[in-house]
This record gives structure tokens, sequence and C-alpha cells, in this order.
């Protein structure tokens, strides 16, 4: 007797065939073995002609989707329907949310089982999990399963319907989606919030200061005459100057030294010393949102690069599932980490009673329980022996785990607040200092704030805590002070002047998106990753550090869905749609009258979208008017442009804008250089040797580069020479010689002595770098391809070969082969980023991020590479 398991993936059909006995099967789908059609090649022939089949929807029948087996997925289907003819049994093991839900109810319905179908469902991957779920199958939950159709339906119809007006509207090839449009709209308003952005300008001081015991002691500055020094948060993000109703000294630089002087002359005492012990509590258990936040704060990774480490970890039993809103812990998890705290840390750590966190997310149902380590062990990173990005993770989600049950951190706070005076002998006015500014202080205060830990509690888990600070932001690390007498005189060491400037509002980077995703009801845990990599990959923003910048295009678009479908990007009405659909799943609501009512409803999509479409002006929606810029931006077909009104014929001038310039960041100063040096044309740097054609620098859209140009040979067709400039040689910089040179590349610079073959200077995609036969070495930043000689190109070329050229460096661990367990590496190469397996090296597509990539997507293209391998050309033969 067979009985055949499905799960999504081939590490978890590993990791759980290990748990069984003899007589089960476990084989894998490769996530959704059917999905909405892609593209027109995937509509079947009989449906083309129909008017609702580009949108995969029959919105004229019920809604009913056209579902169709994608052409990767046709050898898993087979497969599936193989081994189910040889089982008694059907098992669907897939993950236990919606989306989980919904892959087993495809492998129902394609492979239409005649034979008994259990559906279990497990929160870890351990042999007591399977088990349990085993002994306790239920059925496939119906509720779930029209939740994830009715929102697989919404994104579709919202995608395939407003994507076509944006193209006709403002630049083919946009897209928008219902919850990718409101993440956009989001970055586009922090953008445009720098762009308004008028910076406060504020001084402040501290003093360095000894205590009777020669102790050293630092207090910032905090009044002057009773009225407060103005501080960062005081001034108006966007006008600059103090808000509204504070009352506050704002300092200028001037001010600053004509206090200092009058205070370095005054006596300095203890006003007072207040000390309040406060506590703090351990913070619960991950989330999904929490989770990536954390790893992309403290590990640069991205929201899809800490799923996927994630789903790894999952999958190899090493913690529970990943997809959660959930807080909650199970009553086996806390004895387990309570027993593993105690082992480690003694009975004193931990909390008298087990701490219990309640859910704050409202329908949190993606899973029952917080991310936390699997099994009843509680292991420690060092125990589970992991490497890499799962080391890293998995330690963050241990410590969460651990820190749950442990004491809370005390920490004391002490203020100590200073008074200085006039001294009482000397009646004289203050000196004035000389500037234009004087101010007569008669009183100040400085205030010295500090921390430390009285009881470091659940913070013991944190290596280095107690001196750089938690891994949340609420803790800091201890800032001691001295201990000061109420009324003790203090001596001034030194009073520093230090200049603020305020900051506009910081861009979003991964986590803070996620987090403002999470804080206004939007999405769900497991669409985080999609919707950021979504947004990058359609051109709606790029990223620069950790920031993610919106572009121009997103700019034209968020602008035209905010005046013509406001709903669709208006916060509360997405947060509403997500408990709509949470409504769905507990089975509070029909999906397909939610559905009608969307669409097809009086104010429902298609009319307004048929509304608009005759209502909306294009040359509108392609011009973005900028706040403190005179100057037009427009989207053109290949990208923005600047576009500036032409005195006399009415006409315009044009030129193109970076496309990795951030909004915000465009200035009058860049626009004029911009216009100028198109203006300008090409900068003429003299002649060639034979005096005949000209050279020019010039500047295009992907930098600066020379060019030779026959003056008498215009309008022949013939396209001139042209030469980037190499690495580190500036526009500015470049002399008639240099440009020369670089317009004879490739050079003979002499032959070689053993074969008299010869050796050569030259320019290629990668930099300079010099040749000889078929060997080559790329120049380093000390050899410059305008100075090298023979000499020291044969002396180059001379070094063996693994001297000339490094191992590649490693740049992340994916993981194991699930089925051949060696390892698979990004490694950084002569030409980018691939992927390393054994013997294979495998080309990372140029649309994928390389620190996106996981086990499942690796696999695929290693298996893609060995039933594809590389063409082998035959070398021409040299004459």
């Amino acid at each position: 007797m067979t009985k055949l398991v499905i799960v999504e993936s081939p590490t978890k059909a590993r990791t759980i065939k290990s748990f069984l006995p003899d007589g089960y099967e476990v084989l894998d789908s490769r996530g959704h073995i059917r999905d909405l059609p892609n593209s027109a090649q995937e509509i079947p022939a009989r449906f083309k002609k129909q008017k609702w089949a580009s949108l995969g929807v029959n919105v004229e029948k019920r809604f009913e989707p056209l579902y169709v087996i994608p052409q990767h997925q046709q050898d898993t289907v087979k497969t599936l329907k193989s081994a189910l003819q040889r089982a008694d049994e059907l098992i669907i093991a897939t993950d236990e949310d919606r989306e989980g839900e919904s892959i087993g109810w495809h492998i129902f319905d394609v492979l239409q089982p005649q034979v008994p179908v259990r559906r279990i469902v497990f929160h870890e991957i351990t042999k007591e999990a399977i088990q349990e779920a085993l002994e306790h199958p239920g059925a496939l939950n119906d509720d779930l399963i029209n939740a994830q159709k009715a929102r697989r339906i919404l994104d579709r119809l919202v995608g395939y319907t407003l994507s076509p007006l944006l193209w006709r509207k403002v630049a083919p090839k946009l897209s928008a989606g219902r919850v990718q449009s409101v993440a956009m709209r989001m970055l586009v308003e922090r953008e445009r919030a720098r762009r308004t952005f008028v910076a406060g300008h504020y001084w402040d001081m501290v003093a360095h200061l000894q205590t009777d015991q020669r102790q050293r002691a630092q207090a910032r500055i905090h009044s002057v005459n009773g009225l407060r020094i103005a501080t960062g948060k005081d001034f108006d993000k966007d006008t600059g100057t103090l808000t509204e109703g504070i009352k506050a000294l704002v300092l200028d630089q001037a001010e600053a030294e004509a206090v200092a002087t009058q205070l370095a002359a005054m006596d300095w005492r203890v006003q007072s010393t207040a000390e309040r012990i406060t506590t703090r509590r351990p913070p619960p258990p991950y989330t999904t949102s929490a989770l990536q936040i954390e790893a992309n704060r403290r590990f640069g990774y991205s929201a899809e690069q800490t799923m996927q480490i994630a789903q790894s970890l999952y999958e190899n039993g090493h913690i529970t599932y990943m997809r959660t809103d959930s807080v909650h812990l199970s009553a086996q998890a806390v004895s387990a980490v309570r027993t593993k705290v105690q082992t480690m840390y003694g009975a004193e750590a931990l909390k008298s009673e087990p701490r219990r966190y309640k859910t704050s997310a409202r329908n949190a149902q993606e899973a029952h329980e917080a991310i936390r380590p699997a099994g009843d062990q509680m292991q420690s990173v060092r125990e589970k022996k992991l490497s890499g990005g799962q080391a890293s993770l998995y330690d963050l989600i241990w410590k969460r785990a651990m820190a749950t049950q442990m004491q809370d951190a005390k920490v004391n706070n002490v203020v100590v607040k200073i008074d200085v005076t006039r001294p009482e002998s000397n009646g004289a006015e203050p000196e004035s200092n000389g500037t234009a500014v004087h101010l007569d202080v008669s009183k100040a205060e400085f205030q010295a704030r500090g921390a430390t830990f009285l009881e470091p509690g659940y913070l013991v888990l944190y290596e280095r805590a107690l001196q750089e600070g938690d891994e949340h932001s609420s803790n800091s690390p201890e800032i001691p002070v001295p201990k000061m007498a109420t009324g003790e005189r203090l001596d001034l060491d030194r009073l520093d002047r230090e200049g603020h400037e305020t900051r506009p509002p910081a861009r979003f980077t991964e986590a803070r998106l996620v987090k403002a995703l999470v804080d206004n009801g939007i999405g769900r845990p497991s669409t985080y990753a999609s919707i950021i990599e979504t947004i990058q990959a359609r051109d709606y923003a790029f990223k620069r550090k950790q920031e993610l910048i919106p572009t121009f295009t997103a700019f034209a678009v968020v602008n035209l869905l905010e005046q013509t479908f406001s709903y669709l990007v208006d916060y509360a009405f997405t947060a509403r749609m997500e408990n709509d659909l949470d409504q769905i799943a507990l089975g509070e609501e029909e999906w397909l009258s939610y559905v009608e009512n969307f669409y097809l409803g009086a104010e429902g999509l298609e009319v307004q979208v048929s509304e608009q479409d005759a209502r909306i002006d294009p040359s509108l929606f392609r011009s973005l008017e900028l706040s403190n810029f005179d100057y037009t931006v427009r989207i053109g077909r290949f990208g923005p442009f600047l576009e500036q009104k032409s005195a006399g014929e009415g006409g315009s001038q044009r030129v193109s804008l970076p496309p990795d310039l951030p909004p915000a960041d465009l200035t009058m100063e860049q626009a004029k250089t911009l216009f100028r040096n198109k203006t300008a044309g090409p900068r003429e740097l003299g002649r060639d040797e034979e005096g005949h054609r000209v050279i020019q620098l010039c500047q295009g859209p992907y930098g600066h580069y020379v060019q030779l140009t026959d003056p008498h040979a215009e309008g022949n067709g013939d396209k001139p020479k042209r030469v980037s400039l190499p690495k580190g040689l500036e526009p500015d910089a470049v002399t008639l010689e240099q440009a020369r040179y670089l317009l004879s590349l490739p050079r003979v610079l002499g032959f070689h002595p053993q074969d008299q073959k010869e050796v050569r200077a030259q320019l290629g995609r990668y930099g300079p770098y010099v040749s000889h036969d078929r060997a080559t070495t790329n120049l380093s930043d000390t050899d410059s391809i305008f100075t090298i000689t023979l000499h020291r190109a044969i002396e180059l070329l001379s070094q063996p070969r693994k001297s000339r050229r490094t191992a590649p460096k490693v740049l992340r661990e994916i993981g194991l082969h699930p089925a051949e367990q060696k390892a698979i590496c990004v490694l950084d190469g002569r030409y980018g980023p691939y992927i390393k397996y054994g013997d294979f090296n495998v080309t990372i597509p140029k649309q994928t991020d390389p620190a996106s990539i996981g086990v499942e997507e690796a696999v695929t293209l290693i298996e893609h590479r060995r039933l594809n391998p590389p063409k082998k050309h035959a070398r021409r033969r040299r004459k």
C-alpha cells in the first residue's frame, strides 16, 4: 500500500521523507502547478477570440478564472499523475496559509484523484509535528481557497485593466497593481516631502567638565536665561523655521560664540540629580514583517532574500512556518524555551511566570504561531551548525524566542541638572566678543544624561548589548554619569559649539517600507517581498545603498492614479480590502458578490476606467511640475527628460535626465548644466595627427566619450569612431594627446621578444588591458593605458595566470542542493555575479537580483543549464 504525499518544494519533500516510514512516496509540485495565463501564448486557442481572454478571468460568467498549466510545469504534472496511479491514498501537505491551501486545491482539481484524499497541516517540519498531522487529518478549507481566489482575481483585474490605460496615457510597458501602487505612492509622497523640505539651522554646545573627584562628565546646554534652546524637533519640516507656538531660543553661530564666551567665565554647580529606574520588557517573537524589518536593518537583507533564507530554514526543519502575523507561542514552545533558558543561564534568568504575547494585528491568521525554532530543544545556532545567511537569521529568531521567557532588563536613568551663573564677586557686565550679536547671559542650564543597567535581564543574550546597544532601536548602550552631589562645583575644561541642520524625511528602506505597510494594514506578510521586487523590476524605484528611490515615471503614474482613481491608492481603502478578504477567509463574506461589486458595480473599476479613458489628457500626466523648479519634466517613450520653452516661435528645448537621478535632488543648477552641455554640443579638442579629422569630447546617456569626425564625409552614412573615457579620467582633464591615444586603440606597443608577435594596449568593455597572442591581462589602478611601456606590458603578461586574476569572491551562500547536498553559491566574476555549483557556472538573468535568489530558483537555473549547455563555437583560425 502506497501513500502519495505532495508538498510544494523539493527541500520540504526531502525533509518530510526522512520522517516517514516505508510506504510513503513524497513528491513536490514546485509551487503552483497552474495559474492565470501570463501571456497570450498561454491562452488556449478556443478562448483567444473571447474579449475577456486577455484578463484570464471570465467577467461575463461569474468571474470564472481561466487556469492554465504553464509549460515549465507540464512535466511536474505528468510526474504527479503517474505517481497517483500507483498510490492508494493522496495526502496534500502544502503550507497552512491561504497560498498553501490554494496550491493544494489546484493539485486536487488537476489530478482528480480516485483514491481517498487527506489534507494535513503542520506549523513545523519535525517528526513529532508530521506524526501529529497524520493522526489528525482534515479537508481542504473552501473559505481559505475562496479568499485566495478572490485576491488573485482582484489583483489580475486591477493590473490588467489599469495597465493598458497607463500605456496610452503615460508610457508603454508600465503596470499598476492593487497593493504595488499603494506602496509606490508611499515612496513618491516621501520624495515629494524631501523636495519641499527646507532645512532649519541651529547651534548648541556641549560642556566637558570635571568633578571634585577629577571624574569627567559631559553636559549639553538646555536653556539660557530660562528660555529653552531649540533642538531639531522644534523646526517645521516644510519651512525650516521654528514651528508656530513653540517657545525656544534658536542660536546661530555668532550667538553661540557670544554665549560660550560668557559661560566660560561663570560658575558651574550641580543643581540637582535625579534617578529613575525603568523596565525594558523583551519584544515579542518574530512575525514575518518584523523579521523582514530586522534582517534588513541588521544585515541589509532584502525582504525577498530574508524570505528565501527563512523558507530554507523552515523546509529543513529548523524553524516554524515563516509566514505569520501572530506573536503567539504554543505551550510546547514556551516550555521548551524556559527549559533552555534555565539550562544556559540558570533559574534566576527565568521570568517567574510564563510570559504571553497577544497579537495586535486584526484577523491574524496566516499561521497560528510566531516564528520560532522548531521542535522542543531550542538549539542555538552553534548547536545547529548553521552557516552564512541561515546562521544569521536563525540566530535572530532563536534569541527573540529565548528572550520572551527571560527577566526584564532594569535600567537606571540619571539626569543631572547643572546651573551656570555669574560669579557673585563680579558684578561687571560680560564683555562682547566682537560679533554682531550679543546676548546678555545671566544664567544657563546644562544637563548630563546617562543610563546604566542594574539588571541586564534578557539582554545577556545579545553579546554587544551593553556596549553598542541592543538590536532594538529603543535600547541604547550604557552612558555612565559620574556621581555628583547637589551644590558641587564643577570645573569647565572646554565648551564645544556644535552647528546642526535639520534633515529631510528619510527615504524608505525596505525595512521602513514594510513597517509602513504593516502600520497601515496594507498587504499581508507573504506579499511584501514580491511587492518591493516588482516596484524595482518595473523601474518605479531603484535602490541606492539601502534607500528605495522612486523614479520620475513613478511620480507620473502616482499623479494619474491620485487624480483619477484616488480610492485605489488610498491607504484606508486598501486596508479595508484586506479586512474584507479576511472576512471571506473566515467564511463571513461571499467572494463572488464582493468581486462583482468591485469590478462591475455602479462605481466599479470597469465603469470608472471606461469613463476616465475618454477624459484623461495624456499630455497632462506625461508632464511633472516640480516644486521650486522652473522646467517641466516629461515622461517620454525612452525615459524622462527636461523641457524648456524657447523664446520666439514657441518651440522647446529638450534634454534627457540621468536614469539614476532622485527626483528630490534635481536642482535648477543641474538642469542649467544639462541644457548648457547640450547647447554647447561636443567640445572640440583638436585634430588627428594627419590634421584631417576633428577630435571631439561628447556626452551621451552612458557617459563621456571621444569621437573622430571627418567634416568632409558628413552625410555619407559612416558613423564616427567613438571611444568611452576609461574609469578615472575626468572629462575636464582630457587632453588632445590622450584623446588621440584612445582613438588609436588598439595600439601596438611593440613585439614580444620570444615570438615577435604584437603586444597591444586595448580598451575593452571592462576597462584597459594589454594582449599578446591569445593572452590578456587587465591593467591595475597603478598602470595607465596612456603610459604603459612594452617592457611593463611583457612583465604583466609573464605573470602566472592565477596571480593575474584573483579567485572570484563569494558574495553569498544560497544553500545546499536539495537532492545532491552540494553547496550553491553566488560569486562575483569578471562579467558580474553568477551561480557556482560544482563545475557549473550559471549566468544570473539580468532582471534578477543576485541577493534575492533562493535555493529553488537556483536549482531551476542549474537544471536549465544542464539541459541547455552552451554551444561550442569553433575558433576562427588566424591568418
